[in-house]
C-alpha cells in the first residue's frame, strides 16, 4: 500500500470504540460456527475463553498507543491470535467485515438508544420538578413572542415534556430498525455454511434476520432512523434552551438559573449568564448536520457495500456523544431552576384578559367574531386612555357593546383566567393536574 493511502485506510480511531460490541458479535459467531459443524466444541470454547481474555485486555487497557491494525475488527483477530492461537485463524469463517461491522453497528446503536432514553428520562422528571413548582404561578402564554393568554407556569414547563416522549418513540423505532441481524451474509452473496441464522439472531438479541445479503451489508436505514431522532432531539432541546435564555434574562426574569449552571464574565462582575442554555442551543447545529450528513453520504451509493460506508461511523458516534453530554447539563439546569412568581405577575398585561371578554360575549349570545371585533374596540379605548382593562368603567364596555354587565369585572382575575379552560390539555388547574400525572406515568415516576 503506497504511504499516501495508509492513514486514509485506517480506521481503528474512530471504529475502535466498537470492540465490545465486535467481540459480542464474534462470541455469537463462534457458537454458530460450532452448531454448524464448523468448529469442534473444544475449539469453540478456545475461541470463547481467548474473547473473553480480549475483553479483558480492552477493558482495563484500552487499545495499546501505537498499534497499526487496520480497524477494530484486525485487533480484535491480532490480539484473539495472541490468546487463543491458531484457533483464533478459524472464527473469520464464512463471515465478511461487510456484514460484521454492519452487526457491530446495530449492537452499539441499541445500547446507545437505552442509554438516550435514560437521559431523556432525566429530562423530562427535572421538567416535572419545574412544573410542580409552577401549579399555582400563572405567567402570560406567548404566540409570535407577544402576550397572548395567561397560563400556568407549570403548563409551560410540561410543555416540553411531550416532545421529549415522542423522542423515546423515535429512538425505541431506531432501536427496533436496529435489531434485524445481518450476520451470515457474507460478503455480498451470503454463508457458504449451514448457519443458523436464527440460532444466532436469538443469541445475539436480535428479533429477526436480514432477508437479502445484498441489502444486509449496505442497510444504514437504521443509523438514519438514530440520527434522525438524535437531530429532533436536538431542535427540541434548543427550543427549551432559547426558553430558558428569554426567560432568565432581566427583561422577562420568569426564571432564574442556579449559580452551578450559570456563569461569570471575564470582565463584566454582575454578569449570570445562561451558557447551559446557549451551549445546548448551539449543538443542534451538529446534531442536524450529521443526519444531513449520512444522508448525503448514502444518496449515490451502487446496490452493495462500499467503503464510503466507513464515514458512517463518526457521524452516529458524534451524535449520541453530543447529546450525552448536552443532555444531563440541561437536566441538571431545569431542576435546580426556580420561577419567580414576583416578576412574573408583574409582567401580567391586563391586555391577556381580552379573550375571556370576548368569551364573555359569546357566553351571551354573541356570535365569536363580533364578540372579536367589540373587544378591539374595547382594546383601543383602554390604550387610548392609558388603563387597563380592568380600570374601565361598566359604562365603559357598555358603550361598545350592550351585552356587558356589572359582572364582567369578576373576569379580572388571573386565576379564574387559567381555570376557564379546563378541557383536557387546558391550562385549568385541575387539567394540569391530570397532564401532571399522565406525564409522571408516561416517565416512569
Amino acid at each position: 500500500m503506497a504511504p499516501a493511502m495508509v492513514p486514509l485506510n485506517l480506521s481503528l480511531d474512530v471504529d475502535g470504540r466498537l470492540w465490545r460490541q465486535d467481540i459480542a458479535g464474534s462470541r455469537g459467531w463462534a457458537r454458530a460456527l460450532g452448531r454448524a459443524g464448523v468448529l469442534t466444541e473444544a475449539e469453540v470454547s478456545a475461541l470463547l475463553a481467548g474473547l473473553d481474555a480480549v475483553a479483558t485486555r480492552l477493558e482495563s487497557g484500552g487499545i495499546p498507543a501505537g498499534v497499526e491494525d487496520e480497524d477494530i475488527h484486525s485487533l480484535v483477530e491480532r490480539l484473539l491470535t495472541e490468546e487463543a492461537g491458531e484457533v483464533a485463524l478459524k472464527l473469520h469463517t464464512g463471515r465478511s467485515r461487510n456484514d460484521q461491522v454492519a452487526t457491530d453497528l446495530r449492537l452499539w446503536v441499541r445500547d446507545a438508544v437505552s442509554d438516550l432514553d435514560r437521559a431523556i428520562t432525566d429530562l423530562g422528571r427535572a421538567l416535572l420538578h419545574l412544573a410542580e413548582q409552577g401549579l399555582d404561578v400563572v405567567m402570560p402564554g406567548y404566540t409570535h413572542l407577544q402576550q397572548g393568554q395567561p397560563i400556568r407556569a407549570a403548563h409551560w414547563a410540561l410543555a416540553p415534556v411531550w416532545p421529549l416522549l415522542r423522542d423515546r418513540a423515535r429512538l425505541r423505532a431506531a432501536a427496533e430498525a436496529a435489531g434485524v441481524l445481518p450476520l451470515g451474509s457474507g460478503a455480498v452473496a451470503g454463508c457458504p455454511f449451514p448457519i443458523d441464522r436464527d440460532a444466532l439472531a436469538a443469541d445475539l438479541g436480535f428479533y429477526a434476520v436480514t432477508e437479502n445479503s445484498l441489502d444486509a451489508i449496505s442497510d444504514r436505514d437504521f443509523l438514519a432512523d438514530l440520527l434522525y431522532a438524535g437531530a429532533l432531539i436536538g431542535v427540541h432541546l434548543s427550543r427549551v434552551a432559547e426558553d430558558l435564555v428569554l426567560f432568565s434574562s432581566a427583561e422577562f426574569a420568569f426564571v432564574r438559573l442556579s449559580d452551578g449552571f450559570s456563569t461569570g464574565s471575564s470582565l463584566m462582575p454582575q454578569k449570570r449568564n445562561p451558557d447551559v442554555a446557549e451551549l445546548t442551543r448551539g449543538k443542534t447545529g451538529r446534531l442536524v448536520g450529521n443526519l444531513t450528513g449520512l444522508l448525503t453520504l448514502l444518496k449515490g451509493l451502487p446496490t452493495g457495500y462500499n467503503r464510503d460506508l466507513q464515514e458512517d461511523k463518526s457521524l452516529a458516534f458524534d451524535t449520541v456523544d453530543t447529546l450525552m453530554l448536552v443532555l444531563p447539563a440541561l437536566a441538571g439546569a431545569v431542576a435546580t431552576a426556580r420561577f419567580r412568581p414576583d416578576r412574573i405577575r408583574a409582567r401580567l398585561d391586563s391586555q391577556l384578559w381580552a379573550t375571556d371578554l370576548a368569551d364573555y360575549l359569546v357566553h351571551r349570545g354573541v356570535p365569536f367574531r363580533r364578540s372579536h371585533e367589540a373587544i378591539g374596540r374595547i382594546v383601543r379605548l383602554a390604550e387610548e386612555r392609558g388603563v387597563g382593562l380592568q380600570q374601565l368603567s361598566v359604562d365603559d364596555y357598555r358603550s361598545i357593546h350592550p351585552s356587558f354587565e356589572e359582572d364582567v369585572h369578576d373576569l379580572f382575575d388571573w386565576d379564574r383566567s387559567a381555570d376557564s379552560r379546563a378541557v383536557p390539555g387546558g391550562t385549568a388547574r385541575s387539567a394540569v393536574e391530570t397532564q401532571l400525572a399522565a406525564a409522571r406515568r408516561a416517565l416512569g415516576g
